[in-house]
């Protein structure tokens, strides 16, 4: 399974080049959720026309990192609460089935960086740092699965729920809570086992502690 998903055949080099920019930005945290992304700002910064800039917007929508809105513009997708439980409730059901399907393609020396990734994310104290690291662990833990749909589909709901996990990720480090990183532990043991029922069941629990925690905190969607 891929990180990246959908690429256009037209005007195909300038727009991914373009996209891979803006969506590394948005990943980062550079553009909040609800904010505006204007086609011309993004033609002057790369020194291109408008052509491969829509191209690029229609990419990152395919990955639902935007939302275009006809003749009007491009805003960074955004979360209500209710979608980010609804969405949150799809990838506890989902990812699991998906790592399942990718667990028995692992070799040693994948699971090998499973567990160098969840070290790292143990020592690091910079939340952007661990949230680039986590979102690769998970994906490389998916990488067995030879999936038509499912994986761009996990990758999808990633990209709409990622400033989220940014704000679960610093409250949960206010607090002290390092839960995650047992989590992680926990979840490299199971693989490395080939104990598919435990590598879900962890999963699982993983990803809804996440949404609990966020349900807690409404405030987090109101900005």
């Amino acid at each position: 399974m891929s990180d990246m998903t959908v690429e256009l055949p037209t005007h195909g080099a300038a727009g991914a080049r373009i996209a891979g920019e803006v969506r590394e930005a948005i990943l980062r945290g550079e553009h909040a959720p609800g904010s505006r992304i204007r086609q011309d700002d993004l033609a002057g910064r790369h020194g291109a026309s408008r052509l491969p800039v829509r191209e690029a917007l229609r990419i990152l929508e395919a990955e639902g990192l935007v939302t275009l809105v006809a003749n009007t513009g491009a805003w960074v997708s955004r979360l209500s609460l209710a979608e980010c439980e609804e969405m949150y409730q799809i990838r506890e059901r989902l990812e699991p089935l998906l790592l399942r399907y990718s667990i028995p393609q692992l070799d040693a020396a994948a699971v090998g960086s499973l567990q160098a990734l969840a070290d790292a994310m143990e020592r690091s104290g910079d939340v952007e740092e661990f949230l680039r690291l986590d979102r690769e662990f998970h994906l490389a833990s998916y990488r067995g699965a030879g999936t038509a749909v499912l994986g761009e589909t996990v990758v999808r709901l990633w990209n709409r729920t990622h400033h989220y996990r940014r704000a679960f990720t610093r409250m949960i480090r206010l607090e002290g809570d390092r839960s995650v990183h047992y989590e992680h532990q926990l979840l490299v043991s199971a693989i490395r086992r080939h104990d598919l029922d435990e590598a879900e069941r962890v999963l699982a629990g993983h990803i809804r502690r996440t949404r609990l925690e966020l349900a807690r905190h409404p405030e987090v969607f109101e900005n």
